[in-house]
């Protein structure tokens, strides 16, 4: 028996990291799996009649051990991974697949489970009763309870397979970001770049005993070269470099594992008795079909288009204007390029509302950025944050707090990671350690994480955040929010356990706080001279809010449309990947296509993630949050009675009800999308 499978008598019951080993975890697993086991064993062989209690309640209890390992272990891998790690993370998940199948696929548990799902009606079942209920039934029918044995057979070694091929996708997508690094040694290839930025690049060279300076494909490295550096071929060979990752006709290639993947979720789909993959996940969603998302992405096209369209070619003018008086780009711009992008956005906003990312980052010292954040949940909802020292942490660079009511109770446990590392994923995120539910009349609070990939401070200067960081920070710290609060009974319905296309509402909402002068007065103020920002940057600020709103939303719905075609269809005859991409494409491209570049290779957020036939949501949520935003901006967006409808209805439901009931509870009324598109500009 491993550390990971005793009680960790820690403070809060929080990870006891620095104790763990890596290699406690297979066996651990294989001990909690075990245990998990006889708990089901224990549901089924019971000679007590079914009921809700004794079957779906237990049920939703059962495998608490093995959760909380899977939780530290898989959190691990993507944000402080190593080749062991990974390693194991092969061996474990097809022990995991073969686990869930093990119970979705238990015909005499899911004959316990029908005895109570049949007899609902006469059960006096509270909604969020109801809701597990309905939960607990679909997962079975849903994944292969009623199949011939056969079926079940091949739908377990189906799941196996996508399983460890997730697994890899990611793995490859990692390496070949580690893989890539831009060495100059002549500072003029860095012309245009900030100095916090040649700062940090030096810094990185220093770190690997190279001279001058050294550009990754980071964000945090990445994304400045791109919008600032003057030199267009350099620019040039890191976006094909970025754009390539999964595309390289090497060990790393993740072409055969993006065909792979969409034929067996469709294979997967059909043995569920579902047309494509995208019919089996969309029937648990608010979208529910296909056909309502690829209406919704076409008549949010319908609108950008046109938009996007003039954007571009007024973006296109100014950069060839621009560089027929530059020395800076030799190579001369004939036609705008997706490496051009960034870079002539930026000095576009620059000439049109006086505003660069240089001007506004001494306002957003990462640290005010995080106290704001703060500022605004405890304006909000009345939280507090303390940070503390004695709970354990998997890497130095972790800042742990602890969330407390104004009554004192505390609400939550919260870890911060906000640099980027060799062992982690590029991207932000947020997850949980621990999940909140009342059992035995005790209601266990959660252990809440948000990853980010940030600016490290330098030798000369703190982390200083772009206001995209700062969305971002304020993106994922909605999201932990909604984990924070969470107030519900049953684990499984817990915190972010919601519809898909319902989870980015916490999380897309709060960033409007971010373009409000009463916020920015909270917390950004110079990091040297601690002036407040001045009215002038905010007013730009929210000027700038909607430029180029057209081409991103574009780009969004380019990225909800590929996924559906991956989804969406049976995939059998697809065996160009390169080529279908840029088929699917068709209606959203401004840019000329890169023939070594592959969006789909890359797209870990459909291919590993959680996101297949899901990518939509992120406007779909964009409607909800422009409507409950407006709905905050009518009556003050510290307004504690919104606020407090807001906690009572989104943030600490969970999955317990429909979440058009819970946010008509909230709003009072649909969402209307005119919302959204009047935030974006797009309302003529």
């Amino acid at each position: 028996m491993t550390i990971l499978n005793k009680p960790f008598n820690t403070p809060y019951n929080t990870a006891p990291f620095s104790k763990i080993k890596t290699e406690d975890y297979l066996p651990a697993f294989k001990i909690a799996i075990e245990k998990a086991k006889a708990e089901i064993d224990a549901i089924v062989n019971t000679s007590d009649a079914p009921s809700f209690k004794n079957t779906i309640e237990a049920l939703d209890y059962s495998g608490e051990e093995l959760d909380r390992i899977s939780s530290l272990f898989f959190n691990l891998n993507s944000a402080e991974t190593n080749d062991e790690i990974q390693k194991i993370a092969q061996e474990i998940s097809p022990l995991l697949s073969e686990f869930s199948n093990d119970i979705t696929l238990n015909a005499d548990l899911f004959k316990r489970v029908k005895i109570v799902y049949d007899s609902k009606t006469n059960l006096d079942l509270t909604t969020e009763q109801n809701t597990l209920l309905d939960k607990k039934y679909k997962g079975f029918s849903r994944n292969g309870a009623n199949l011939s044995e056969v079926k079940k057979n091949a739908l377990r070694a189906i799941d196996k397979e996508l399983s460890q091929l997730k697994l890899t996708f990611g793995e490859h997508i990692l390496a070949e970001t580690n893989a890539f690094e831009m060495h100059l040694t002549n500072e003029a290839d860095l012309s245009g770049l900030p100095d916090g930025a040649k700062e940090a690049a030096k810094q990185l060279a220093e770190s690997k005993n190279k001279e001058g300076w050294l550009i990754t494909l980071d964000y945090p490295s990445y994304i400045p070269f791109m919008t600032y550096a003057d030199n267009r071929l350099l620019r040039e060979k890191i976006s094909k470099a970025f754009g390539s990752k999964g595309f390289n006709n090497n060990t790393l290639d993740n072409q055969e594992i993006v065909l792979k993947i969409a034929q067996l979720r469709f294979k997967r789909a059909q043995l569920l008795g579902y047309k494509t993959h995208a019919h089996f996940v969309l029937e648990e969603r608010m979208a529910k079909t296909p056909e309502k998302v690829t209406t919704f992405l076409k008549e949010l096209l319908d609108k950008a288009k046109p938009a996007a369209k003039e954007e571009f070619t007024t973006l296109e003018n100014f950069a060839k204007s621009l560089d027929r008086t530059s020395t800076a780009n030799s190579s001369g711009i004939d036609k705008l390029q997706k490496w051009d992008s960034g870079y002539y956005s930026e000095k576009l906003k620059q000439k049109l509302f006086s505003l660069d990312d240089e001007q506004l980052k001494p306002y957003f010292k990462l640290e005010n950025v995080i106290n704001g954040a703060f500022t605004v949940a405890e304006k909000l909802f009345g939280l507090q944050f303390e940070e503390v020292q004695n709970i354990d942490k998997y890497h130095n660079d972790v800042l742990t707090y602890k969330v407390k009511a104004a009554d004192e109770d505390l609400v939550s446990i919260f870890y911060a990671d906000f640099f980027p590392r060799a062992g982690k994923r590029n991207g932000a995120w947020m997850t949980s350690y621990k999940p909140q539910m009342i059992k035995d009349g005790i209601n266990h609070r959660p252990h809440v994480s948000i990853v980010c990939n940030f600016t490290k401070p330098t030798k000369s200067k703190p982390s200083l955040l772009t206001f995209n960081e700062v969305t971002t920070l304020f993106h994922e710290f909605g999201h932990a929010l909604h984990g924070m609060l969470a107030n519900t009974t049953y684990p499984s319905l817990s915190g972010t356990s919601v519809f898909w296309d319902f989870v980015e509402l916490p999380s897309q909402i709060l960033e409007n706080w971010c373009y409000e002068e009463e916020t920015l007065k909270l917390f950004a103020t110079h990091y040297e001279t601690g002036a407040v920002i001045p009215m002038e940057l905010i007013e730009k600020i929210k000027a700038s809010s909607t430029f180029h709103e057209g081409m991103q939303t574009l780009r969004q719905i380019s990225f909800g449309l590929l996924d559906m075609s991956w989804h969406g269809v049976d995939p059998s005859e697809i065996k160009d990947v390169k080529a279908y991409e840029v088929a699917s494409f068709g209606d959203t491209n401004l840019y000329p296509d890169v023939a070594k570049n592959c969006m789909s290779t890359a797209f870990a957020h459909i291919f590993q993630g959680g996101y297949s036939s899901g990518y939509y949501s992120y406007k779909w949520a964009e409607v909800l949050d422009a409507d409950a935003f407006e709905y905050f901006k009518e009556e003050g967006i510290f307004n504690k009675d919104v606020a407090n409808k807001f906690k009572t209805f989104i943030l600490s439901q969970g999955g317990t009800e429909d979440p058009m009931t819970l946010y008509k509870k909230f709003r009072g009324q649909e969402p209307k999308p005119e919302a959204l598109l009047r935030r974006a500009g797009l309302l003529k």
